[in-house]
């Protein structure tokens, strides 16, 4: 032990250890100088705005930058075809040369889905899945049935659709829902006399609709026309029909 504690009082001892911490401080400082060469520390630069740009000068923006970029595509129903929706990383931050820039832009066609099942979901459900199939909901309308607020009919366009169908995404979808009243029966209104305004506010109050319209005469004004005829009439026979049911009318502008 004694000639182990006479070593370390040695100059050789001594040396070694000085030659030691040298060496590992020169290891150090080429380790971390050399670490800031490759990832070249401190150069670098911001990220240019590029989102809501048409992707051709988005990508003329990076490449003046020395940017690299890689494209994703959405589809956004309300925004313009080409345009840049997102980009990471975002604007102003900063990064090394050569980074790679993701950029989503919106898609220039529409593209299709298919029209879920609907049929004798309630209102609150069709929604629902009309909305998770990228479809929109669009007008409303009731007919005597016994079911309340369920789906009858759907449509597009202007005819009906079924489950399975491709429409494109972002169509608005029409719903035929149930009143919960099925085959209850109402007074028929009394039309004669009426303008069509007139008789169009009085059918919906008793939940009846406005069915074929005919024009007698020449037709000046038809905002003052009247009706001189409707059908189904009033008569001793008949004095109540169906919630639902059409009223056809025939105008006039001569009163009978």
């Amino acid at each position: 032990m004694s000639k182990f504690i006479d070593y370390l009082k040695t100059k050789s001892f001594r040396n070694n250890i000085l030659a030691a911490v040298i060496t590992v401080i020169v290891l150090l400082l080429v380790a971390f100088f050399s670490l800031r060469f490759y990832t070249k520390h401190g150069q670098g630069l911001n990220v240019p705005a590029v989102k809501g740009l048409p992707f051709e000068q988005a990508v003329k923006k990076l490449e003046d930058a020395g940017l690299k970029y890689e494209v994703d595509s959405v589809f956004i129903l309300d925004q313009p075809a080409g345009i840049v929706i997102d980009q990471d990383p975002d604007p102003n931050t900063f990064v090394k040369d050569n980074r790679t820039i993701y950029l989503t832009i919106n898609a220039g066609k529409t593209p299709n889905t298919k029209f879920p099942d609907v049929a004798f979901k309630t209102l609150r459900e069709a929604q629902a899945l009309i909305e998770s199939s990228r479809l929109k909901l669009g007008d409303t309308t009731y007919r005597p049935d016994v079911s309340r607020d369920v789906v009858l009919e759907a449509s597009f366009g202007g005819q009906p659709i079924t489950a399975g169908q491709i429409v494109p995404v972002g169509s608005r979808i029409n719903l035929v829902l149930g009143d919960g009243r099925g085959n209850e029966e109402v007074e028929i209104p009394q039309l004669m006399g009426l303008t069509m305004d007139e008789a169009k506010f009085s059918l919906k109050g008793s939940n009846l609709s406005l069915g074929t319209i005919i024009y007698e005469g020449p037709i000046t004004d038809s905002a003052t026309a009247v009706i001189v005829k409707q059908d189904p009439v009033v008569a001793d026979s008949v004095t109540k029909v169906a919630i639902g049911t059409k009223i056809n009318i025939t105008l006039s502008n001569k009163q009978q």
